[in-house]
């Protein structure tokens, strides 16, 4: 394995973690602005890791826990901007946001207890909705009003995803990173 390669992902990916104090002294001093540049910075960098680190075979089970943490970080980070600067649409889209915390609540408490840590299945569908968690979060602070359709499709997304984790983590009877998804999980049975 290539050192220096592996070396720049991980710093690829501490550079997301690293930023969340960052995004919350931002938050404090109240400068929307620079969160949304800084937080627009963390969603590239999540495509950029995991793009590198397939691309030049340095995945390992440290990376995608770290990238696993980076992922959590920023979407609070984006969840704790909205509180502050934007919270008339959280509590407008409480009954779905509220339904969404609470399957990841279960995902992650389901994986402690099966695991002893937090997943890194880092499936298809979760890829998926991170993108479109990243692309309407940094719409959001740069937007005057939240863009419905992406926020409602995310949601969609995201759903189906905490769902298909909760399920891997019942079937899945030792820890694994990178399951591609439910459907492929099934077809080795």
């Amino acid at each position: 394995m290539n050192s220096y390669r592996y070396n720049l992902v991980n710093a690829i990916t501490w550079f997301r973690i690293i930023s969340f104090p960052l995004l919350m002294v931002l938050i404090a001093v109240n400068t929307i602005h620079v969160f949304a540049w800084v937080l627009g910075l963390c969603f590239l960098t999540d495509l950029t890791d995991g793009y590198l680190a397939r691309k030049w075979r340095v995945e390992t089970e440290h990376g995608t826990r770290l990238d696993s943490i980076g992922d959590d970080l920023t979407i609070l980070a984006g969840i704790a901007g909205a509180w502050f600067f934007k919270r008339e649409f959280l509590i407008e889209q409480r009954l779905i946001i509220g339904t969404m915390l609470l399957l990841f609540m279960t995902q992650t408490i389901l994986a402690f207890f099966r695991y002893g840590r937090i997943t890194s299945f880092h499936t298809l569908l979760a890829k998926s909705a991170a993108i479109l968690q990243g692309t309407f979060l940094i719409l959001l602070f740069f937007m005057d009003s939240p863009f419905l359709p992406l926020f409602y499709g995310a949601a969609l997304v995201t759903t189906l995803e905490l769902l298909e984790e909760i399920v891997l983590v019942v079937l899945l009877k030792e820890w694994k990173t990178n399951v591609k998804g439910l459907y492929w999980v099934l077809r080795k049975r």
